[in-house]
């Protein structure tokens, strides 16, 4: 089949950024996902800041979207299959232009658009995330629809190391390689701690690369914290024809504030007024 012509960069205005750049976005969006958390009393620090530099190279150098037209048909598809890290991308959409800074305050709030796991009723959000190990089954969804439209947008999965734990996850990778769609790329948040305590104690999932190849998909692994590495591995991806695409970007849990990297505590815990203000300070330009 003949991939479609992709749309000009002039129908999606946010702009590309440079590495510097880009590291400057992702400390602030770490800064927002602590004052989030912590106003709120709850949610997702830890793998909210491990996937931080993935969605800003997403964001602001990768995708084609349209912050003033959130559902333009040509948009690139971003799914976080990992809803629970919510906050991460709600302080990326909010810093790319789809609602006011403000409203991050909100966060888990009642009537709020910012809930506790990621729901379609906000602006950039393409899927209602909650049970775990479904994201990558609808990111199949959309690029067929594609396939089958005629259009030539990408879709992207970000999926969680301890998601891939779930059968579904791997009902899926065989049903992408079979169907051949390789307009699909899924990254793979590896930061090595589930939920309370570290995925080696609850499943041991290596070889974890040698998985996706077996099951017929291209493979990359970058550091996840590297912007450079994980830009170069999702424009690379974009090459890959006859095959979904699957990057492992090797991350740490809690990335950027000390007491909370590779620590399960703050899996889903929100820090106290000491935390959070040691963590701010950590998190200055």
């Amino acid at each position: 089949m003949t991939t479609p012509a992709r749309p000009t960069a002039a129908s999606a205005p946010t702009p590309a950024l440079g590495l510097s750049d880009l590291a400057a976005v992702a400390r602030r969006v770490r800064r927002h996902i602590v004052e989030m958390t912590y106003r709120a009393g709850s949610g997702h620090p830890g793998g909210s800041l491990s996937e931080t530099d993935i969605l800003v190279a997403l964001y602001f150098r990768v995708l084609r979207h349209n912050p003033h037209d959130p559902k333009w048909p040509d948009r690139d598809r971003f799914i976080l299959s990992k809803a629970h890290a919510c906050p991460g991308l709600y302080a990326v959409l909010a810093e790319a232009g789809y609602f006011a800074l403000e409203e991050l305050q909100s966060f888990r709030q009642l009537n709020s658009r910012l809930q506790g796991h990621a729901h379609i009723k906000t602006p950039g959000v393409e899927m209602s995330g909650g049970s775990l190990g479904q994201g990558l089954s609808f990111g199949i969804g959309a690029a067929l629809a594609a396939r089958l439209d005629g259009r030539s947008y990408r879709t992207y999965v970000l999926l969680g190391d301890g998601e891939c734990d779930e059968g579904q996850v791997w009902e899926a990778a065989m049903a992408a390689a079979h169907h051949k769609v390789d307009n699909l790329t899924a990254i793979v948040d590896r930061n090595r701690i589930q939920n309370d305590r570290f995925t080696s104690e609850v499943m041991e999932l290596e070889p974890l690369a040698d998985k996706w190849l077996a099951y017929g998909w291209h493979v990359q692994e970058v550091e996840g914290h590297d912007l450079a590495q994980v830009v170069g591995a999702l424009e690379a991806s974009q090459a890959v024809r006859g095959q979904p695409a699957c990057i492992i970007a090797r991350t740490v849990k809690g990335k950027g504030v000390s007491f909370m990297e590779n620590n399960p505590d703050f899996h889903g815990k929100a820090p106290n007024k000491e935390q959070y203000q040691q963590a701010l300070r950590e998190l200055v330009d």
